[in-house]
């Protein structure tokens, strides 16, 4: 189960970076509930489907820096960026901690922290 989950939000995130946010949802339960820890909870695909029109503006660069599956858990480690309406990028890292009941992701609880972005030109002090 655990490698099936994996595959899933693989394919659903894919489906985001596409900008396809219908395509993410069709992998999502109706009764869904995204907790933003420290922010807000969307409940309902509904709620989710609003946020992503508004929030995903342009569609989200990621980078998944580990994918870690166990029973009906699949958590996600990384980092994404956005464009807002003026077309300004802002960077955040994230851990995902998606729940499954069968083959439909039905929550999410998202630890979300906003970065600056490292010019790696630079020396560490």
């Amino acid at each position: 189960m655990s490698d099936k989950n994996k595959a899933i939000l693989e394919e659903a995130n894919a489906a985001i970076a596409q900008g396809n946010n219908e395509g993410f949802l069709s992998f999502c339960a109706d009764d869904m509930e995204w907790t933003f820890v420290g922010d807000k909870t969307l409940k309902g695909k509904k709620a989710v489907r609003q946020w992503m029109a508004m929030t995903y503006i342009e569609p989200p660069k990621f980078r998944v820096a580990n994918l870690i599956a166990e029973g009906d858990f699949v958590t996600a480690l990384g980092d994404i960026t956005i464009k807002d309406e003026d077309g300004k990028a802002a960077h955040y890292s994230y851990c995902d901690v998606w729940r499954f009941r069968g083959d439909n992701i039905v929550e999410l609880r998202a630890f979300v922290i906003k970065t600056e972005v490292k010019d790696e030109t630079s020396s560490a002090a």
